[in-house]
């Protein structure tokens, strides 16, 4: 029993003795490894995790259409290194460390010595330091120079050298088309073709395991693993903008804007054919100048003014109320519609009783326009037979003037065309005349230039569209050709009448001064008032808005373009004076630099040539001027048998008489060329002297005098 007590004695003993601290122990490291230093060792085993990371896929080009570059994306690297590399050995970092030091120091950062870098690095190695920055945003033939310093050229796991890359989005063309073009930015709205086809040019992530050296800050290492997915790089699309048309867009707006000291102006090009837009401009005013801050032509819904006339007169011709010769009385140019007065911007109607329909729209008479519209649409007597107003608002809506033309960027603002006797619309007996004219609804500078570009397009409504393919690889993958969104918006005889308004506008009217000698272009002037207000006092006016919108040239439409200039405070504010040069002014570039708005000459119907443009006199081998004569296609009657001719002209046809050259005698070689005329004298034995140049016009020897070994003078001219 002793010895039992004593074994249990000293078992106990060995428990305390042994046991018991180490417990204790194990205890205590419990509580500082979980709660003392549970924070340090969390984020320690946080920093060390492994997960698959994105890898940002190359971004797809945008093409002008010629395959000029807007947009591309450029390659860089994040360059940096990982002393503590599991495939690092020592003996390689030492043997390789002053060499590495030397040519970072040299060709990196010369901030550095050789020596202070070489002391840099060991001290990041002895720090445990994963994630060493060498350099940011270096070319890739930089990288690939860098990569092959010593140590480096070992490779990520051995030699510790990390390039991350990256793209940054470049235009070639700097600010040409840049609110068009658009941006991808993280936290805020995509825009333009960029945001519109960014699952297209974005292409298709890759993904790479990769180590978190630093979750702080988010600092992610690259792992070479076999299991990586390589990105897909994103598609090319070609777009319809030509880079020359988009210049001259660009360069004329500005001028206007600035010299106007306007708040913004947008002008469009648009092919009349296929609806393709060539150029799209915007120009807003900010602090630092001028900059495309916004796409007006698109996202901003205005009230246009005179220019929604035509839309007024088709309707009114569509219905057959009116033909153009009909007369209007013009009220002394001011008309009351219930509690408001409609007045004329133009003196038009102020210095006549009455003019015809097709005058009342060449000088855009308000008070024209409007008592037509409210006689034929707004009369109560008259709207049981025509559903009045509905009628006029049916009109627009077969016009497609309701609707967007749904183009390929974002935030195209919707037209708003109220509905007839509508409460809601807050529809009153004053909106009608007002409508007729442009106010009390809005439309973007786009939706109401294609509706002139149907007009100018014989009734065909097109869609308006800003890319003409998506390519791969070089490849085309998908191709947006014209699309036809009405076959026609008017009967064919309104269409010809409301081309006719429009010729005459320029021919006669507002935009009389514009005109050009070279060729014709039709269209409408507009001067709308903004951010106004009706008071007690009257309306007061905030400003104004000058558009033009056309087509040219106007014979055959090629091209329709629209020019909207927000409140120009300085050199006037009529569309005629501000938006109208500035049409004129593209139209005029585009004439003169590109071929196909002139017609062939060989296409062109022949003049007929007076007898002093005629050649006259010149003389020669008859099959010679025959096939001379051929070749420039002018008629000619011979009567010369053969041997030598001359040309006479007569009235305006030529014929070729013969031109004798005696053996014996002295021959008349006047407008014969030198070559001809020397052998026709030296044959006969005549010594030839010559002066001048050309044709024969004097010879000193008088034709029919014997031959006798003579010398001859010959004046050329």
């Amino acid at each position: 029993m002793d010895i039992k007590n004593e074994v249990l004695y000293r078992i106990y003993f060995l428990f305390f003795a042994l046991v018991l601290p180490v417990a204790i122990l194990l205890f205590y490291k419990t509580i500082e490894v979980g709660i003392v230093d549970g924070p340090s060792w969390r984020n320690a085993g946080q920093s060390m995790y492994v997960e698959y990371r994105p890898i940002e896929a190359e971004r797809g080009n945008i093409f002008s259409q010629d395959g000029s570059l807007l947009a591309t994306s450029i390659p860089y690297f994040d360059l940096y290194m990982d002393p503590n590399s599991t495939g690092m050995k020592e003996e390689d970092f030492n043997l390789y460390i002053d060499s590495l030091a030397w040519c970072l120091a040299t060709y990196v950062d010369p901030s550095y010595t050789p020596g202070g870098y070489k002391e840099f690095l060991i001290e990041k190695r002895l720090s445990g330091a994963r994630y060493v920055p060498i350099k940011k945003k270096v070319s890739y033939a930089e990288k690939r120079f860098i990569e092959q310093f010593p140590l480096f050229n070992l490779g990520q796991m051995r030699g510790g050298f990390i390039a991350r890359k990256r793209s940054e989005r470049k235009r070639p063309f700097g600010l040409l088309a840049q609110r068009t073009i658009g941006y991808v930015r993280e936290g805020a709205k995509p825009v333009g073709l960029e945001g519109y086809f960014n699952d297209v040019l974005g292409g298709e992530e890759g993904t790479q395991p990769m180590l978190c050296v630093d979750r702080a800050n988010d600092i992610w290492m690259p792992i070479e693993d076999l299991d990586a997915v390589e990105p897909q790089s994103g598609d090319d699309i070609q777009t319809t903008i030509d880079v020359n048309l988009q210049d001259i867009t660009e360069e004329a707006l500005f001028r206007a804007v600035e010299y106007h000291d306007a708040d913004w102006g947008t002008a469009m090009l648009m092919e009349v054919e296929t609806g393709a837009i060539k150029a799209i401009a915007n120009l807003g005013r900010i602090k630092e100048g001028w900059w495309e801050t916004y796409n007006h032509a698109v996202g901003t819904a205005v009230e246009p003014g005179s220019t929604w006339k035509l839309a007024s007169m088709m309707a009114l011709l569509e219905d057959g109320f009116v033909e153009l010769e009909d007369s209007v009385y013009l009220e002394e140019g001011s008309i009351q519609f219930y509690e408001e007065t409609l007045e004329d911007a133009t003196y038009f109607s102020r210095e006549v009783d009455s003019g015809t329909v097709r005058q009342v729209f060449e000088m855009s008479s308000n008070v024209g326009v409007a008592k037509l519209v409210d006689r034929y649409y707004g009369r109560k007597e008259n709207i049981n037979r025509n559903e009045g107003a509905a009628r006029y608002i049916s009109r627009i809506k077969q016009f497609n003037l309701n609707l967007p033309v749904g183009i390929e960027i974002e935030g195209e603002a919707n037209p708003y065309i109220k509905e007839a006797y509508s409460a809601e619309d807050n529809w009153s007996g004053t909106t009608l005349p007002w409508m007729s004219i442009g106010y009390e609804l809005r439309v973007t500078p786009l939706q109401l230039l294609n509706f002139y570009n149907a007009v100018a397009n014989g009734g065909r409504l097109m869609k308006p569209y800003l890319v003409s393919e998506i390519q791969s690889n070089g490849s085309v993958d998908e191709q947006f050709r014209p699309t036809v969104l009405k076959k026609s918006i008017a009967s064919e005889q309104t269409i010809r009448q409301a081309q006719s308004l429009l010729e005459g506008v320029v021919e006669r009217g507002t935009a009389y001064k514009l005109k050009s000698e070279q060729y014709r272009f039709a269209g409408k002037t507009g001067t709308a008032q903004i951010n106004y207000k009706r008071t007690r006092r009257g309306k007061r006016v905030g400003g104004y808005q000058a558009s033009f919108v056309g087509y040219f040239p106007a014979d055959d439409p090629k091209y329709s373009c629209i020019v909207v200039i927000n409140n120009p405070r300085k050199h006037g504010f009529y569309g005629s004076d501000v938006a109208g040069p500035v049409f004129r002014e593209i139209a005029d570039r585009c004439y003169h630099s590109i071929l196909d708005l002139h017609e062939p000459f060989n296409l062109r119907r022949k003049p007929v040539l007076a007898t002093e443009q005629l050649p006259a006199y010149d003389a020669g081998e008859l099959e010679d001027m025959e096939a001379l004569l051929a070749a420039l296609d002018l008629e000619f009657f011979p009567e010369a048998p053969g041997g030598m001719g001359m040309l006479l002209p007569e009235n305006d046809s030529l014929k070729i008489v013969p031109k004798p050259l005696p053996a014996k005698q002295v021959p008349d070689v006047v407008g014969l060329g030198l070559r001809d005329a020397l052998y026709a004298l030296e044959n006969r034995g005549l010594q030839v002297k010559v002066s001048g140049a050309g044709r024969v016009i004097r010879q000193s020897l008088k034709p029919g005098t014997p031959v006798r070994g003579q010398v001859i003078w010959l004046k050329l001219g």
